[in-house]
């Protein structure tokens, strides 16, 4: 029985949370592109409480997806070729995961007793916002516990049987799911969590991420109204 539940959630569900991730967003943007924004409180409480959790809260967690894309998708062959040893890389995926993982979580703390303590935040927020704030409350406590368990086994074994099983997804190999099947139930935990983001992805406001404004890096000003001339 387990064989076939870890078969169905680590084979099987990944390939239908990204393709609910991917099409769900092109069908959202295609159909509802008012609803495509923030949605962002920040006009209603912008205290500097608010402000130190946004930033700690969107370095974290870019930084944190940076690091689990980069760090599950390179082949061992690069980093090694690189002079880094997989023991090494783990210790420094321990050591980055963790401290911007704290980071994140800090940012996130605030913002969940911002949302639920003040009334007008409170008010004018949805069910789904409040949920996403809890899945990645707890998609963060999760790996911050992995972390414990990594301190255990800093060999990079395990991390060998992730990186494996990610980039057999990626390249749909039929036995991504046997490389884990073994693997602590604190990581699958935290495995699944994040398919469940994937998931719930379209429907939520973090349909923002697609629109990362570049351009304002380089844009031109705006004339809104002109200079009257005398």
């Amino acid at each position: 029985m387990m064989i076939y539940l870890n078969e169905f959630f680590f084979g099987v569900f990944p390939y239908i949370a990204g393709t609910v991730f991917l099409l769900g967003s092109l069908v959202r943007y295609d159909k509802s592109q008012y609803t495509w924004r923030t949605g962002s409180s920040q006009l209603l409480s912008n205290t500097p409480s608010f402000r130190i959790a946004n930033y700690l809260f969107h370095i974290g967690i870019i930084l944190l997806f940076f690091g689990h894309f980069f760090g599950l998708l390179t082949p061992p062959a690069v980093y090694h070729a690189l002079g880094l040893s997989t023991s090494a890389k783990q210790i420094m995926a321990v050591v980055a995961g963790g401290f911007f993982g704290l980071v994140c979580l800090a940012g996130i703390v605030i913002l969940v007793h911002r949302r639920t303590t003040d009334p007008r935040v409170r008010r004018t927020g949805s069910k789904m916002d409040m949920f996403i704030l809890y899945l990645l409350f707890a998609q963060l406590l999760t790996g911050l516990f992995t972390i414990t368990v990594s301190s255990q086994h800093l060999d990079g074994a395990v991390m060998l049987q992730i990186t494996a099983w990610a980039q057999s997804l990626v390249t749909f190999q039929p036995d991504a799911a046997d490389t884990i099947l073994e693997l602590h139930w604190a990581y699958k935990t935290h495995m699944f969590l994040g398919m469940i983001m994937f998931l719930i992805f379209p429907f939520t406001r973090l349909v923002h991420i697609w629109s990362v404004p570049y351009g304002y890096i380089g844009r031109a000003y705006q004339i809104v109204r002109r200079r009257a001339s005398s």
